[in-house]
Formats: structure tokens, C-alpha cells, sequence
């Protein structure tokens, strides 16, 4: 079995002792940063290891960068190894929040080459209310070795969105919340608005009432609704930091539109530079 989009609870609980299987936690707040790492030891799931978002899926911030860089490669796939991950592991990533954390380290592990990676479907909270086992204990890992593959095609820079914005080719996609969007509100960054001619469909939308992903035809059919005519490999995905626009990179994976990239620095990265150019309002 190989899994490259999501999986469900189901489906990782009898996969619980198979060696091949490795199961990351990436809980992790925005607005605290160890809320993650504090939930990770009162409970995970047997096995897990726990990756944090800041000291572990991003590189440090600098005065020209958004607020979660891309990591450093070779440093990242030093983690992996001591997680236990290699070619041959079917990795599993779950978070609290609806997979919009831990998009991002599925992502990433797609950008070092390795394609065997799943999203649980509706993550921690679905896994308790399946009572099924969790445990305080740390997990007993044997490292191995990650050889990264880089991709450097699944993601594009800053000055390749300000020439989108110029030329009007591609679609730009914006998964925050519509009030940031708007620029009303802006609880995380120093300016308000987003980027002119991006369009926002916040990453929320990938999931149905139950907060779990919706069908993959639903999903398919949501995202070709705004497409149009625009082929997936010209679609950009952005948020805030690079983290959640992930989600929806996922969402349109496990659609079959695949090729879309991601703007890692987004929105924060953005307005690092005051010469860019900011939109509000629709």
C-alpha cells in the first residue's frame, strides 16, 4: 500500500506496528508555539515523533523573509534520519488543525523527493473520539538515512509572483481567511491586504462538515470552478507564512490537479519589501 495524499484512522491503526510505517505529530499554535509541543507529551499517538513547526520545518527568520522560511535542505534530511524516515517509509503526518500544519512537513517531504507521505484525514481530535490507543511514551528510533532529491519546481520566489501580478498569467491563490484577506483585520503580520490579483479561497474550504477532507471528486470540482482554463501547473498557492497554502497544494493533489506550486515566503515575505505592491478590500 502506498499513500500519497491522505489516510484515514482506519487505515493507520492497523498499521500501527508495521516498521515501515513513521508517524510525525505536527500540532503546533500560531499564536503559541509550544501549545504543540505541550500537547505532544500529555498524549500522541503510539510511535509518533514530534516535529515543531519553527525549530524544525523552517529555517530562521531574517529581516527579508516571511515568517517560516523553507528549512535548509540538508538539515531537514538530518531530522528525517533520526526520525527514522528513509526511501522505503510510508510517513504519516497529523496535526489538531484540520491537517493545516501538517500539510506543511507532507509538502516538504515531497520537495526532498520522498512521495510516500499521507495527511490522517480529520487528525488527533478524530483519532481520540475513536478512542483509539494513545500513549505519553516516547518512541524507540532506529535512525537510518534520508537522501534528499530536491525539487525546486514546486515552489516559486518573490519576484515570480510580482510577475504574475504584471502579466496576469497563472493563478494565484490565497488560502488565508477571508477578513485577512480583505485587510480588515491582521492578527500575525505588520501590514493588512493581500496580493493584487490574488484570489482567496481559504484552505478551510477543503473540507467538509465533519472537518474532514471532502470526496476527491468535491474537491476536484471546487477547484475547477476557479481554474478555469488555468492548468494546475500554473496555479500558486500562498498564506501567510507558506504553512497552510500547503493544505490546499494537498487538496488539489488528492483531486488529480496536480502541479500546483507553492510561494513559501507568502504574505509575510511579502510586504517585507515596502515596494511591493498591496491590495484590499474583494
Amino acid at each position: 500500500m502506498v499513500l500519497t495524499t491522505l489516510v484515514d484512522t482506519e487505515t493507520l491503526s492497523r498499521h500501527l506496528d508495521d516498521p515501515r510505517w513513521v508517524v510525525v505529530d505536527c500540532r503546533f499554535a500560531l499564536t503559541d508555539p509550544e501549545a504543540g509541543r505541550r500537547a505532544y507529551a500529555v498524549g500522541h499517538i503510539p510511535g509518533a515523533r514530534y516535529a515543531h513547526l519553527n525549530e524544525d520545518l523552517s529555517s530562521p527568520v531574517t529581516r527579508n523573509s516571511g515568517r517560516h522560511p523553507l528549512p535548509f535542505p540538508n538539515t531537514l534530511a538530518e531530522k528525517l534520519s533520526r526520525w527514522g524516515i528513509d526511501k522505503n517509509s510510508q510517513v504519516v503526518v497529523y496535526d489538531d488543525s484540520f491537517g493545516a500544519m501538517a500539510a506543511r512537513l507532507w509538502w516538504l517531504l515531497r520537495w526532498l523527493g520522498h512521495e510516500t507521505v499521507a495527511v490522517l484525514d480529520a487528525g488527533y481530535p478524530k483519532w481520540v473520539r475513536e478512542k483509539r490507543p494513545v500513549t505519553t511514551e516516547l518512541p524507540e528510533i532506529k535512525a537510518t538515512q534520508f537522501h534528499p532529491t530536491i525539487n525546486n519546481g514546486l515552489w516559486v520566489d518573490a519576484d515570480h509572483v510580482l510577475e504574475m501580478t504584471r502579466d496576469m498569467k497563472g493563478l494565484l491563490i490565497d488560502a488565508r481567511a477571508e477578513e485577512r484577506f480583505r485587510g480588515e483585520v491582521e492578527p500575525l503580520d505588520k501590514v493588512a491586504g493581500h496580493i493584487p490579483g490574488a484570489n482567496n479561497m481559504p484552505y478551510e474550504d477543503n473540507l467538509d462538515i465533519s472537518s474532514e477532507f471532502m470526496s476527491d471528486e468535491a474537491l476536484r470540482e471546487h477547484y475547477l470552478a476557479l481554474l478555469d482554463k488555468t492548468p494546475p501547473d500554473k496555479v500558486v498557492h500562498m498564506c501567510g507564512s507558506g504553512v497552510t497554502a500547503c493544505h490546499s497544494i494537498l487538496a488539489m493533489e488528492h483531486a488529480g490537479l496536480s502541479g500546483a506550486k507553492l510561494y513559501p515566503g507568502s504574505w509575510s515575505e511579502w510586504i517585507a519589501d515596502p515596494k511591493r505592491p498591496v491590495a484590499k478590500g474583494e
